[in-house]
């Protein structure tokens, strides 16, 4: 750590910023995150309202365009390796498309946390099999921009639980789902946050961009 915080220092006072590590999650008003994307996309646990984001999120201009944006940022990506499977399968085989989301995810470095996974058929895919913990904070030390996490959603917890987290950008659906996985899980650590950004687009999906600022404070007891 004494390395890594002298490096950083030095690149700060170069003007050269270290990459940050943001996650983008969407999640249901009451906080689910699993299986947005359609029917069968992830039915783990038996879950039966898979494809609750598409519905709204196609037809919200705004939250598209916020989104794309957001990829655009990126300088390179970091995957558990259910969501990096989905992405491959999906934005992996639309290189040539013109998406823009396509484009950045084809064209910039991503990497897979797995113990498992050998030979991803990606192209310019790294896999982190080892060290975790140190291969990421490698990763934050580099010179860049974003280092984008979507989905995705153990690695996100992982990383919340190891303090990795720089910036979580969350898109709120108006709606309860009422059964999945949740992005929090009930007992995990205390963060606070910050609130940087926070718009409504019209169809009410609500973006909350937020920093973890340490643990939060709490009331003391005050004698009688």
């Amino acid at each position: 750590m004494i390395f890594e915080d002298a490096r950083e220092h030095s690149m700060v006072e170069k003007g050269i910023a270290a990459m940050k590590l943001t996650t983008i999650t969407n999640v249901s008003l009451d906080g689910v995150m699993q299986g947005l994307g359609g029917a069968d996309e992830d039915r783990r646990g038996g879950f039966e309202r898979g494809g609750w984001a598409l519905p709204l999120f196609g037809k919200d201009i705004e939250g598209t365009t916020f989104v794309k944006d957001v990829y655009q940022r990126a300088d390179a990506f970091l995957f558990g390796r259910r969501t990096y499977e989905i992405f491959a399968g999906y934005w992996g085989v639309m290189e040539d498309s013109g998406n823009p989301i396509a484009t950045a995810l084809n064209t910039r470095p991503k990497y897979v946390a797995s113990t498992t996974l050998t030979g991803p058929g990606w192209a310019n895919t790294t896999v982190l099999s080892g060290d975790l913990a140190t291969a990421i904070r490698e990763l934050k030390a580099k010179p860049g921009g974003e280092l984008q996490v979507h989905g995705s959603g153990n690695l996100v917890r992982w990383l919340f639980d190891n303090r990795l987290v720089d910036e979580i950008t969350l898109l709120i659906y108006p709606m309860i789902i009422g059964q999945g996985t949740r992005l929090f899980p009930e007992s995990g650590p205390d963060i606070a946050l910050d609130l940087v950004d926070s718009r409504v687009t019209s169809k009410g999906v609500t973006i909350q961009v937020y920093r973890p600022t340490g643990r939060p404070e709490y009331a003391t007891a005050v004698a009688d």
